[in-house]
């Protein structure tokens, strides 16, 4: 295959990706928010919620590496349509019980486990093989792509949902989920996964055991500054992020009584926010040096956090108060896909292929073992505190971080073209300089 051939296979690629990350995710919003609201119909109790969202992190938590390893091992294509298909199989037998024996919570908590562990196969897998899909020119576009789909699923999965749940049984939901991973699969059998392959000496043997491929991801990681920086940027933004899924309900709800319809809203305005994100990576040129585009984004991002105080320390009339959220919810969207896109981006063309899967798996086991530790620890603040002073504490935590961790030594490390020096600064090495040039 030549060039020209390569490129507009890429091109469908691209869009085949994009169509089908928006067809599957669209469906599992439609499911998840079913699931949620029928759970709580049918027991009342936040705590039967909650022990469905553990059956969706603790997966994540334990497989992550495994799953990274597996995708870094086998076929790409093969693990895909494998995963696909369990979560077809899953779903049709959660609808097979529900017709012969009704629908039961049991049902329910062993569904979303098996639904978690083929997604993670699905999402870690798909997520390693964009460069081999797509040329490296598009990458960007690709992330944002993903980013859209997401977003779409995020506004539209619970109008869908809710509309769906008033009207039709639960049955209804599995069915929706069913056809929609029918149609993805078909789409994604017609990809290439070899497009753009490229080995290397990292590739797993055969004589290779498990912990010998997860040892050799790691100690790739620790031999990466950059990468390390990235990765510790990535945990951060993940913990300091309950002190807005945690003190965004609580404040607006309990603090200020803001209407349920209009906190629904703001929420909604939020996914608006990363769409609107992912619409600006969709067609602007590639951020040239990513990295400071992070720094920007996450700097912002911990000022929003501040800002979220503002209507405890002013009266605000009710309609400001919902206006002002609103606007707020809106520009934190945008921030993180103006942090997450470049990093993804960045992260997609500097981890060598044959590790992609590897990294990947590591970074979402150490953001998912700090989620229900961060849900904990900010509940018990904002019980004790009060929202004032931890989001405020939040947010010059994420922004002092960020200074340190991007400040302008590391940056003039990394991009030294850009300040007119002709060779990098001592605090990188001679393989960041590598991974570097590959970005540029």
């Amino acid at each position: 295959m030549n060039e020209e051939q390569k490129i507009r296979r890429a091109t469908y690629h691209l869009w085949t990706f994009g169509f089908s990350k928006l067809i599957s995710t669209f469906g599992n919003s439609i499911y998840v928010f079913g699931i949620s609201l029928y759970i709580l119909t049918l027991t009342g109790s936040a705590m039967n919620f909650a022990v469905n969202m553990l059956c969706s992190v603790l997966p994540r938590t334990i497989l992550a590496p495994f799953v990274g390893y597996m995708a870094d091992r086998y076929s790409k294509k093969a693990l895909i349509i494998i995963s696909q298909l369990s979560s077809l199989l899953i779903v049709i037998g959660l609808l097979m019980y529900s017709i012969w024996y009704g629908i039961s919570l049991l049902a329910i908590y062993i569904t979303t486990v098996l639904l978690t562990i083929s997604s993670m196969f699905t999402g870690i897998t798909f997520t390693s093989s964009i460069t081999r899909l797509i040329d490296r020119e598009r990458i960007q576009k690709a992330m944002s792509l993903n980013q859209m789909s997401v977003s779409i699923s995020a506004i539209g999965g619970p109008v869908v949902g809710g509309m769906l749940f008033a009207f039709a049984p639960i049955e209804a939901f599995l069915t929706i989920f069913i056809a929609a991973f029918i149609v993805a699969v078909i789409l994604e059998a017609t990809m290439n996964f070899r497009l753009f392959e490229v080995q290397n000496e990292n590739q797993i043997t055969e004589k290779e055991s498990f912990w010998q491929g997860m040892g050799a991801g790691i100690k790739y990681v620790m031999n990466q500054r950059v990468l390390k920086i990235i990765f510790t940027v990535a945990i951060f933004i993940n913990f300091f992020a309950a002190s807005l899924t945690i003190g965004l309900p609580y404040l607006l709800i309990e603090q200020l009584q803001i209407n349920a319809a209009h906190f629904g809203m703001i929420e909604g305005i939020f996914a608006g926010g990363l769409l609107v994100g992912a619409l600006y990576f969709m067609f602007r040129k590639e951020v040239q040096f990513p990295l400071i585009s992070v720094k920007f984004g996450i700097i912002s991002y911990g000022l929003l956090i501040i800002l979220m105080v503002l209507p405890l320390m002013m009266v605000f009339p009710y309609w400001l108060q919902v206006s002002y959220y609103s606007l707020l919810a809106l520009s934190i969207g945008f921030a993180l896909t103006y942090t997450n896109t470049p990093i993804g981006v960045m992260m997609q063309k500097m981890i060598d292929e044959d590790l992609k899967g590897r990294v990947f798996g590591i970074l979402e086991t150490i953001a998912q073992a700090l989620m229900p530790i961060s849900v904990i620890i900010y509940g018990m603040l904002y019980d004790q505190v009060g929202p004032f002073w931890v989001l405020i504490s939040s947010g010059v935590c994420v922004i002092l971080l960020t200074v340190f961790l991007i400040r302008p030594s590391i940056i003039k490390s990394i991009y030294p073209e850009k300040y007119g020096l002709s060779i990098p600064v001592p605090e990188i090495s001679k393989t960041d300089v590598e991974k570097r040039d590959a970005l540029i």
